[in-house]
C-alpha cells in the first residue's frame, strides 16, 4: 500500500477465524471491562463519599482509578465491537485516538504511581513533616503535573507515529500498539518515534528505580516500628503499590523493548493483555483487598445503599 492516507483504515489482528470463538472473546472482554469499570468506579465513589479518605494517598488513588478507567476504555470496547461484528477494521482516526490516549493514560499512570511512592515515603519515614510537605496545594500541583506530562507524552507519540508513511494497513495486534505500527513504516521517519520510545523507556525505568529505592527505605523504616499492627498497616499500603508497578513496567517492557518480528506471536498478545488490560482490572482488587480503610468505606457504601432500598420498600 504505497499511499496510505487518513481516509483509509487499518486491519487489526483476529483472535480466531471461528465465529463461535469471536463471540467467546466478546463475552470475555465484556466481563473484563465491566469488572474493571465497576471496581474503579467503586473506589472513586467510596473515596468521594467518605470524608475519612480525603487524604493525599486516596486523592492520588482516585486519580489512578480515573486513569485506569481511561486505559481500559481506550482498547477493550473496540476489541469487543470487532469480535461481536466479526470485523478487523479500525479507522485511521480511531487508531490515532488509541495511540494518543493510551500513552496519555499510561504515562500519567506511571507518574501517579511515582507520586504515590513519594507520598508513602513521607508518611512513613518522615511522619512529623507529612502535613507540611504533602499539603493540599502540593498535591494538586503534583496531580496537574502528572496529567500534563501524560498529555505531552501522548501528543509526542501520536505525532511521531503518524508522521511516518505506512506501507501496509495490517497491524499484528488487537489494538493500535505503537511498536506494531512502526513495523509498517516505509520511511526513515520512524526513527523519530524509536527515539521517543527509547527516551520513554529511560524515564519509566528511572521512575521504577525511584519507586523500588523508595520502598527499600520504607521497608527499612517499617521493620523498626515496634508495633506489629503498625508494620501491617504500613505494608498493606506499600506492597499492593509495588505489585502494580512491577506488573505494569515489566510486561510493558516486553512489548516495547523486545526485537521486532515480522508476525505477532501468542506471547505478544499475552503480554499486550497483561500490560494494557490487567492493571486496570486488578488495581481495584489489589487496593481494596489489602487496604482496611477502603474495605470499610466500601462496606459503608453498600450498607447505606441497602438501607435506602429497604426504606423505600417499607409502607
Amino acid at each position: 500500500m504505497s499511499n496510505f492516507t487518513s481516509s483509509s483504515e487499518f486491519l487489526l489482528l483476529e483472535f480466531s477465524d471461528i465465529r463461535e470463538l469471536h463471540l467467546l472473546h466478546f463475552f470475555v472482554f465484556l466481563a473484563i471491562y465491566l469488572t474493571a469499570v465497576t471496581g474503579n468506579l467503586l473506589i472513586i465513589v467510596a473515596v468521594a463519599l467518605d470524608y475519612h479518605l480525603h487524604t493525599p494517598m486516596y486523592f492520588f488513588l482516585v486519580n489512578l482509578a480515573i486513569l485506569d478507567l481511561g486505559l481500559v476504555s481506550v482498547i477493550v470496547p473496540k476489541a469487543m465491537a470487532n469480535s461481536l461484528m466479526n470485523s478487523r477494521s479500525i479507522s485511521y482516526f480511531g487508531c490515532a485516538t488509541q495511540v494518543f490516549f493510551y500513552p496519555l493514560f499510561g504515562g500519567s499512570d506511571i507518574a501517579f504511581l511515582t507520586i504515590m511512592a513519594h507520598d508513602r515515603y513521607v508518611a512513613i519515614c518522615n511522619p512529623l513533616q507529612y502535613e507540611t510537605i504533602m499539603h493540599k496545594g502540593a498535591c494538586i500541583q503534583m496531580a496537574v503535573s502528572a496529567w500534563i506530562s501524560g498529555i505531552v507524552y501522548g501528543t509526542l507519540h501520536t505525532g511521531g507515529t503518524f508522521s511516518i508513511t505506512f506501507c501496509s494497513n495490517i497491524i499484528n495486534q488487537f489494538f493500535c500498539e505503537i511498536p506494531q505500527l512502526l513495523k509498517l513504516s516505509c520511511s526513515d521517519l520512524y526513527l523519530v518515534e524509536i527515539g521517543l520510545l527509547v527516551l520513554s523507556f529511560i524515564v519509566v525505568l528511572g521512575c521504577f528505580f525511584f519507586i523500588v529505592l523508595t520502598y527499600k527505605e520504607i521497608l527499612a523504616t517499617v521493620l523498626r516500628i515496634p508495633s506489629v499492627q503498625g508494620q501491617k498497616k504500613a505494608l498493606s499500603t506499600c506492597l499492593p503499590h509495588l505489585t502494580v508497578v512491577s506488573l505494569l513496567v515489566f510486561t510493558g517492557m516486553f512489548a516495547y523493548v523486545k526485537p521486532p518480528a515480522k508476525t505477532s506471536s501468542d506471547l505478544d498478545i499475552l503480554f499486550a493483555v497483561l500490560y494494557a488490560i490487567l492493571p486496570p482490572l486488578l488495581n481495584p482488587f489489589i487496593y481494596s483487598m489489602r487496604n482496611k480503610e477502603i474495605k470499610t468505606a466500601l462496606l459503608k457504601l453498600f450498607n447505606s445503599g441497602h438501607s435506602s432500598s429497604t426504606n423505600r420498600t417499607l409502607p
